[in-house]
């Protein structure tokens, strides 16, 4: 039985939450070194900090950094023992779903890191073992990727870049099949595909870095100013961009689009810096996001959240080692629905 068939469905971020989750990196050589991996690790605690003024937090972690934890982490985030290697919670951890009587369970989509470009022997697990922990349900979707590459309304609508999902190092199987397993997984009704980008970066272009939904039938985008041949990203994103605005979701509403710029004078430098506003997190009475440095894309960024979310703090963050590892805040967070 799928999730959908049994009732459940994900709500939609906003909603109210009854924790966070987050997991603690680990592994040195994923970051380049000890010095890397320490500065992420700075910027996940200042991150799981800042969540935890909001609502409570849990961090996933091996036992052995216990004493490190509880001497950096707010008294809001709880430590869970459960081994990691990397930060992205969104796409190792829990997908929580619930159902209309208020049971809590999880959808499990097999986090194969990315498509096998990097190891997974524990977290590939996590979702699994929160679960346990628990003492939920656990749904497997029978589809391979993660909850990252997808955003939902809550009420039907799920948007995706196929990159992440029709991909052979994912998924061998059409994108129809792929389509059904995701809408069951999360009992959504409608797929709206953009073709994204593959291999560009390690995620094939998921799509929680680009364009998120704010509510049932509006979105936020980033985009540059104009199309930059030479940037397969920037020919992606106005594609992606596109489709979205001449799309139906599931309840035959036009799609509202908000345009955020994207952020110019920046202070990462690498190649793989992710530099987006849209991979925010919408916790319990705030919206957590990340600054860059550019004072006027970064004040832009911080006055449309406020108005896309009225009643919320926006909390800006400079968290500039998780973009240097290729993603954001959105990707290092994972809610859990209050039920």
């Amino acid at each position: 039985m799928t999730a959908k068939a049994a009732g459940f469905k994900m709500p939609p971020e906003d909603a109210p939450h009854e924790r966070t989750f987050m997991q603690w990196p680990s592994v040195a050589k994923i970051y380049g070194g000890r010095r890397y991996l320490e500065e992420t690790q700075a910027a996940i605690t200042t991150l799981a900090n800042a969540i935890a003024d909001f609502e409570p937090v849990v961090m996933v972690a091996d036992a052995e950094h216990a004493t490190h934890l509880k001497a950096e982490l707010s008294g809001a985030v709880e430590h869970w023992d459960i081994p990691t290697e990397d930060l992205w919670c969104r796409d190792a951890g829990p997908c929580f779903v619930v159902s209309d009587n208020g049971e809590l369970t999880v959808a499990d989509f097999n986090f194969n890191g990315w498509g096998g470009k990097q190891s997974h022997t524990h977290d590939g697990l996590i979702a699994r073992k929160v679960a346990e922990r628990m003492g939920l349900r656990h749904f497997d979707t029978g589809v391979v990727g993660e909850a990252g590459g997808l955003e939902t309304d809550g009420e039907g609508t799920v948007i995706a870049h196929e990159s992440s999902w029709v991909n052979p190092n994912r998924n061998i199987m059409s994108r129809d099949e792929i389509e059904q397993r995701i809408l069951d997984g999360l009992g959504a009704e409608k797929m709206i595909w953009a073709p994204g980008l593959k291999g560009e970066d390690i995620t094939d272009y998921h799509i929680d870095a680009l364009a998120r939904f704010v509510t049932p039938g509006r979105i936020v985008i980033q985009l540059p100013d104009a199309v930059d041949p030479d940037d397969p990203f920037s020919i992606a994103a106005r594609e992606t961009f596109e489709i979205l605005r001449a799309a139906i979701d599931a309840e035959g509403r036009a799609l509202d689009i908000t345009v955020l710029p994207e952020p110019i004078d920046i202070r990462g430098a690498s190649e793989e810096f992710v530099a987006s506003y849209v991979n925010y997190y919408v916790c319990n009475g705030a919206v957590i996001a990340a600054q860059f440095g550019d004072e006027e894309a970064d004040e832009i960024a911080a006055a449309t959240l406020g108005n896309l979310y009225p009643g919320r703090e926006i909390v800006m963050l400079n968290v500039d080692p998780i973009g240097e590892a290729g993603g954001g805040i959105h990707c290092a967070t994972q809610q859990q629905p209050k039920v």
